[in-house]
């Protein structure tokens, strides 16, 4: 008697899976402080690992005769080590000799990920196979069919996990919970399966009864995992910077936010990255970080010489909002993305901030920056940009060529955008002088008039009528006196410190000079004249020096190089030479991807030359499998361009991931779907040829639409183009997988070792797309070329398959030519 499909227990495989990716990612991200670059190597270290427990599994499962003991193991293992993972993952740094604060490097993020995902993922990969051997016992098929039939559920109950990730986990429980819950349902829905005695599901007294005890173990468990949750992030604190005392953490839809004390400073963290540091409001004195708020507040509100209306965007919670309004203006629009940080910060900011937040002429607006600037009705004589560094592409949306045009569409005649980055002394460091560089020439693409001024932190004022701008002390101490106002700690006397000259021309010149020869974006800024002239003359011989190398020094939404020069800043600033690998993959240039193409070309050529001498045609291996893997490639290289093209227009991926990867996954299991309904004979390679070129086709159009659907109106539009495209990617690469199967079955008649073949190879090409794409190719080259390489990956599995010029069926029938 035939007992029931699976169904159940692939489609929570399925969910369990992408719950736990979406945890382990926005994890990780935290312990990486946000960096995006770390996205494909963490999205690689899950891939490599599943596909090399769909191997195993395909041993396994041929080795052994019944697999429902194997199946019961594996999936107490998923419930054990989810919630172990996120402990490790939490505990990371511990194992890294790093500076407190230090960003680890590309190396150790590597290492990490690839060591802390294994566990979990093997046994995902294996418990793939084990179904799908399940289903096919069932169906009583004897080729790839049950495989699809998985692939398709487990798609399903990704896409599944996805939404219940985004708008119910995150809300309601915490990393630990979540976990949890993921492998007590995927338990449940294996221990549920109804069969037979004696079949491989025969119910029995302990299952049953292992099966009603899941939801008192539940009840029991989840309390605890609350003070396990929070025992976690002592212990990732106390690693991350020793000195400092975890007060509190908060869960936010934004990420999460923790709270750190050192005597009389409050620190405040947002998913791993510094937002601000504080003087609490029982301090004896105002500390450092309020003194440095005092001189940029100071130095922004006298570039204009009456400022009445102000956009703030950041900054305000640690001390330039209560600077802004002691000045004369009439109204302050205060952006702050989260209100959970204005809430949690609020015990703990000083007296003169609290009132400015009260000020009438105050309106605190929670919404994304970029967004606000990019749909604002109003118009402004100032704004202001007091943010971190671009250090993730969520912060760079503030320092590309698309955010300053944004922003001077807001100013009035005669308006100024003023921004900061952190420096060094003269710009020393190649990688400072970079992007510092880098967002003076973005500015002058703009603004008719740019300059910059500062030691530690370099501001940069940017206006359209020259004479508001200025770098000169007595100006803007006139500017100041004449508004009468009274600043603790800061007089008009402050401006000439604050702006030496020499200091002035130093900077001013080398930002100017830098960036305009072929390599300057490896050999440095230029060495110094010996005798430097003033500003205002640096600034009438700009226009003679030769033009900008844009590619390296004009940052943008789509080629954020901005970010990737950042990263490299802090590396060398955190960790001595070690910045190595950054500097050398500055040298990546496009032409470099011939070689990848024209090794497989040769090698199916080789393969086909060889099997005429021979009279075998069995070359039709490598080329399923090279597709496979090409596939692999092209699916993953267009999700990574998709979700740094949304990170870079909306900024809240750690927010929507789960959902970007849900419209994926919907893609996948539709096409998958569509496979396994309508084509009869799959084992067919000009099908498979077809699904290459489809895939080739739709990463073309994505290179074309992806940079102008940032400019399409109205702006809710955009979010639909996003997921139209994110599904149309994830359907072109579930219309593969079944026909790769198919194909490579009719080599190998043993299903699940086909089945364990072509996944494994798949989730390769995945891993090796997602650290190309997302480490390497995104930064360096641009977003667009994410989508370029998906495309040359498809279109070389399509020259590979047309040199092999067979069919799976014509093997069959002693390799006659198709």
């Amino acid at each position: 008697m035939k007992i029931r499909t699976p169904f159940p227990a692939v489609l929570m495989l399925g969910a369990t899976s992408q719950i736990a990716q979406v945890l382990f990612l926005r994890e990780l991200l935290m312990v990486f402080h946000g960096n995006e670059l770390s996205i494909g190597i963490i999205l690689a270290a899950w891939l490599i690992w599943v596909g090399a427990g769909s191997r195993l599994g395909a041993a396994l499962s041929i080795r052994c005769s019944n697999p429902i003991g194997l199946l019961y193991f594996c999936t107490a293992g998923i419930l054990l080590f989810l919630p172990v993972t996120i402990w490790l993952i939490r505990g990371l740094r511990s194992q890294f000799a790093v500076l407190p604060g230090a960003y680890l490097s590309l190396t150790d993020i590597t290492l990490s990920a690839f060591l802390v995902l294994a566990p979990a993922c093997l046994l995902l990969g294996i418990l793939f196979v084990l179904l799908s051997r399940v289903w096919r016992e069932c169906s009583g098929d004897n080729d790839t069919s049950a495989a699809g039939k998985t692939y398709l559920v487990e798609a399903a109950g990704n896409m599944l996990g996805g939404l219940a990730f985004t708008f119910l986990l995150v809300h309601y429980l915490n990393s630990f919970q979540a976990a949890v819950m993921g492998g007590l349902l995927l338990l449940a829905a294996v221990l549920s399966r109804p069969g037979e005695r004696g079949t491989l599901f025969s119910r029995t007294v302990p299952r049953r009864l292992l099966f009603w005890a899941l939801p008192v173990v539940a009840a029991v468990a989840f309390p605890l995992l609350e003070q396990l949750n929070q025992q976690a992030y002592r212990m990732k604190w106390r690693y991350f910077t020793p000195l400092h005392q975890l007060v509190e953490t908060r869960q936010s839809r934004h990420g999460t936010i923790a709270v750190l004390r050192h005597q009389d400073q409050y620190t405040f963290f947002q998913s791993g990255h510094l937002l601000f540091s504080t003087a609490g409001p029982l301090a004896p004195a105002p500390g450092f970080e309020k003194q440095e708020a005092v001189h940029f507040a100071q130095l922004a509100m006298v570039q204009h010489p009456a400022p009445r209306r102000v956009l703030l965007l950041g900054g305000g919670l640690r001390g330039l909002l209560s600077e802004i309004a002691r000045h004369p203006v009439e109204q302050v629009d205060y952006i702050e993305l989260d209100p959970e940080l204005n809430e949690i910060a609020r015990p703990y900011l000083s007296a003169a901030t609290l009132a400015a937040l009260q000020d009438k002429r105050v309106r605190l607006l929670h919404t994304d920056g970029r967004l606000f600037v990019k749909t604002a009705q109003e118009r402004y004589d100032l704004i202001i940009v007091d943010l971190p560094d671009p250090v993730t592409a969520v912060l760079n949306r503030y320092y590309t060529r698309e955010f300053f045009l944004e922003a001077a569409a807001l100013l009035y005649p005669g308006g100024v955008f003023v921004i900061a980055a952190t420096s060094t002394p003269d710009l020393r460091g190649l990688a400072v002088a970079n992007r510092n560089t880098t967002v003076y020439h973005t500015l002058a693409t703009v603004f008719s008039r740019v300059l910059v001024a500062g030691e530690r932190s370099m501001m940069f004022f940017a206006t359209d009528l020259p004479e508001q701008i200025s770098v000169d002390a007595a100006i803007l101490s006139e500017r100041f006196q004449k508004r009468g106002i009274k600043v603790d700690g800061f007089s008009p006397q402050h401006f000439y410190t604050l702006l030496p000259e020499v200091q002035l021309r130093q900077v001013n010149w080398t930002v100017r000079h830098h960036g305009r020869s072929r390599g300057a974006h490896l050999a440095g800024p230029p060495v110094l004249p010996l005798v430097l002239p003033p500003v205002a003359e640096l600034e009438q011989k700009e226009e003679h020096l030769p033009p900008v190398q844009q590619r390296y020094f004009i940052n943008s939404d789509f080629r954020p190089i901005g970010y990737y020069y950042t990263l490299m800043f802090w590396d060398e600033l955190t960790r001595p030479g070690r910045g190595e690998i950054f500097r050398q993959l500055q040298r990546l240039q496009p032409w470099w991807i011939i070689p990848f193409v024209l090794i497989p070309l040769l090698g199916a050529t080789v393969l086909r030359a060889a099997a005429a001498r021979s009279g075998k045609g069995r070359i039709t291996g490598f080329a399923v499998l090279f597709t496979a893997f090409a596939t692999g490639l092209s699916a993953m290289s267009l999700q990574i361009a998709m979700l740094f093209s949304f990170q870079s227009i909306y900024g809240f991926v750690y927010e929507m991931v789960g959902l970007i990867m849900a419209v994926f996954m919907a893609g996948l299991a539709l096409g998958t779907f569509l496979t396994q309904r309508y084509v009869a004979d799959k084992g067919r390679l000009d099908l498979l040829a077809g699904s290459q070129a489809a895939i080739a086709l739709l990463a073309v159009f994505i290179a074309v639409v992806l940079p102008r659907a940032a400019a399409v109106q109205p702006l809710a539009a955009v979010p639909a183009i996003f997921y139209a495209l994110t599904f149309a990617a994830g359907l072109t690469n579930g219309l593969s997988f079944p026909l790769s199967a198919a194909c490579y079955l009719t080599l190998n008649r043993q299903a699940e070792r086909a089945t364990g073949a072509v996944y494994g190879i798949e989730l390769f090409g995945a891993c090796f797309g997602a650290i190309l794409a997302g480490a390497v190719v995104a930064p360096v080259l641009g977003i667009v070329a994410c989508s370029l390489l998906a495309a040359t990956a498809a279109l070389t599995a399509l020259a590979v398959l047309l040199i092999t010029g067979r069919s799976a069926e014509c093997q069959k029938e002693n390799c006659q030519q198709v």
